[in-house]
């Protein structure tokens, strides 16, 4: 399989089975049919190679396809798309809600690309938090 061929969508078992983690990255959230250049919005994202997880303040349906670009270190643009797999509302703030998503027609070079930053977020935050 060449590496701009996308993998298939991982199913939830697949989902648990990469590292997540939480970081705070420029994100671009946006229907996937929407073509303007939005703004990127600086978010606490919980973060894996199957999916995401954020707060939003739009309300989006189980099944919304939607796109998503992430700012990572060293400004690396990540982009992909992802399906909205159900969105739970959060008391306070009002109007806001817990996006869960999954990856969707990732390719393997975008998948290797998101994983080598989560791993070096790991990293950097087991270096920070637990060294001698």
């Amino acid at each position: 399989m060449s590496s701009d061929t996308p993998t298939p969508s991982p199913n939830g078992q697949d989902r648990r089975e990469y590292y997540r983690i939480n970081v705070t990255l420029p994100i671009r959230l946006q229907p996937e049919t929407d073509d303007t250049e939005r703004e990127f919005t600086e978010k606490s994202v919980n973060l894996s190679g199957g999916g995401i997880g954020v707060v939003v303040e739009t309300l989006y349906q189980a099944g919304d396809i939607l796109s998503c670009s992430l700012l990572l270190p060293d400004q690396v643009l990540f982009k992909s798309a992802i399906e909205v797999l159900r969105l739970v509302p959060i008391a306070y703030p009002g109007d806001t809600y817990r996006l869960h998503a999954r990856f969707i027609r990732m390719t393997a070079q975008n998948r290797e690309l998101l994983i080598k930053y989560v791993l070096q977020f790991q990293r950097y935050h087991l270096a920070r938090h637990y060294s001698v």
